[in-house]
């Protein structure tokens, strides 16, 4: 890493104030101060009656933009909302009866309970490193987390693309886990969704969804809304709804507190440059994992058996981490240090 990287991420560091040594970016990201102090301002205007929801539009398509620039997809086929279950379950509503979906053993919820709710639609789930060979004839859509929220494996994208390729079917990836530091070319992959409270830095109650022209053009909107007009402030009563053009017209109405400081969290992404953010990421991951005799992976994610009273001893050494099925996982951003890894490492083995 040059001299020029390191000072962009040291300078991105002061734009952060932990209370604790913090590694659990996979459970949520923590807030940059132009962040903070945008969300703040928001609050403020709310509670003094000044705060009128139509100049937040400004911001929140400014932060659409800095996503589809991340992601590598033009604004026009970039829709936000909430929830990325709530765009997975747009997705879900378009297959015909009798589809067949495929997606991982033990992916995160939001990806497969809403295709598991449709009962007339068949859910296949396979071992990770077995995904792409699975894909067959019958195979409707592939549903697939980038990076897996329980222990960092990264899912084989392009070799994904090559078997939807050769079966005719759609590849759904959900980069909640990736964007921001391992995010993929988004271009060609049918459907992404994404909440931005992980790496993206950003608060709970905002997602996106991108995805192809012809993969966008086969989804109805689940729940049509004002937000998802042409010009939304003058539909606000009755009918009919003119949907706005390419994926604006899957909108979701915003959470405007959530949105407040998303396009502040972005812009220091964008400064950062993701390459250095990967590098600096999967380094601390990789660094833990040698620390405890594992093998490198890259990945930002590590879990790792918890041995007796090791959770203990990490919560009194002032660590946040997260226990998943009985492993510990800690997850790295910007704002860690090679410090960091090496408390937790005592803790864990003292």
């Amino acid at each position: 890493m040059d001299d020029s990287t390191r000072a962009r991420l040291d300078t991105a560091r002061r734009r952060f104030s932990p209370e604790t040594v913090y590694l659990n970016t996979a459970t949520h990201g923590l807030t940059p101060d132009t962040a903070l102090a945008a969300t703040l301002r928001l609050t403020h205007d709310v509670a003094g009656g000044l705060f009128s929801p139509a100049d937040a539009d400004p911001g929140i398509e400014r932060a659409r933009a800095a996503y589809a620039r991340l992601l590598g997809v033009p604004a026009e086929r970039t829709a936000i909302g909430s929830h990325t279950s709530q765009f997975v379950g747009t997705i879900a509503a378009s297959l015909p009866s009798g589809a067949e979906v495929l997606t991982a053993e033990r992916e995160f919820s939001s990806v497969v309970h809403p295709f598991l709710a449709r009962e007339d639609v068949t859910v296949r789930e396979v071992p990770l490193e077995h995904l792409a060979e699975e894909v067959g004839p019958n195979t409707r859509l592939v549903a697939v987390s980038a990076v897996q929220s329980s222990d960092g494996r990264v899912a084989p994208l392009e070799d994904l693309l090559a078997a939807r390729t050769a079966h005719g079917a759609r590849l759904m990836v959900d980069v909640t886990q990736a964007a921001g530091w391992l995010t993929p070319d988004a271009d060609r992959i049918d459907y992404t969704v994404c909440s931005t409270y992980k790496w993206l830095l950003g608060s709970r109650g905002s997602a996106f969804l991108t995805g192809t022209d012809e993969a966008l053009a086969e989804l109805s909107p689940l729940a049509a809304n004002w937000y998802a007009a042409e010009d939304p402030w003058r539909n606000l009563y009755g009918g009919p709804l003119p949907l706005a053009a390419g994926a604006r017209r899957l909108d979701l109405p915003p959470i405007w507190p959530a949105w407040a400081g998303l396009e502040h969290s972005l812009a220091l992404l964008e400064e950062v440059g993701e390459a250095a953010v990967r590098e600096h990421d999967a380094a601390l991951g990789d660094l833990l994992r040698t620390s405890l005799g594992l093998e490198p992976t890259g990945s930002a994610i590590v879990s790792v058996p918890l041995p007796a009273g090791g959770m203990e001893r990490v919560t009194t050494e002032g660590i946040m981490v997260a226990a998943r099925d009985g492993r510990l996982r800690a997850s790295f951003h910007l704002y860690n240090t090679e410090e960091d890894v090496h408390r937790l490492v005592k803790a864990l083995t003292s």
